[in-house]
């Protein structure tokens, strides 16, 4: 499935396909970044410089929040100041620490390092965990 924007950005139009898209943050000043799919760009967008843009994104992020399909489990939490919508199945490796708990990732596309710990966004870091043990017990035979 494909959702394709055009979006101006940067004085040059862009046609997108969002779906392909595994990661969004959104900050206090709402600011939406994500990063385009194969290339590492970053895409930073406010409501203000190109607000017919901007609403088809947010509209898109809409849509998706708290969405799981067999290609797509998004989930949604605070981190660092912003809100990440990050799909799940997009995450390339986790490690997690054994002696604190802490998960740790990359955002699909990004350099962007998350770091989860228990205590302090256990929400995330359940979803997280979760989804690591649901994949080991689809994937046994990746794990042994």
């Amino acid at each position: 499935m494909a959702y394709w924007i055009k979006i101006t950005y940067d004085r040059e139009n862009y046609a997108i396909d969002l779906d392909r898209v595994g990661a969004f943050s959104v900050s206090s000043n709402h600011k939406i970044t994500f990063w385009l799919p194969d290339s590492g760009v970053e895409i930073c967008m406010l409501p203000q410089n190109n607000p017919e843009s901007y609403q088809k994104v947010f509209n898109y992020l809409e849509q998706v929040n708290h969405k799981t399909t067999v290609n797509a489990e998004w989930i949604k939490f605070h981190y660092d100041r912003q809100e990440y919508s990050i799909d799940l199945h997009r995450i390339a490796a986790f490690s997690q620490d054994p002696n604190t708990g802490k998960i740790s990732f990359w955002l699909p596309d990004s350099r962007t390092k998350m770091i989860l710990h228990p205590q302090s966004n256990s929400a995330a870091h359940t979803q997280v965990r979760e989804y690591i043990e649901s994949i080991e017990r689809k994937s046994n035979n990746y794990f042994n």
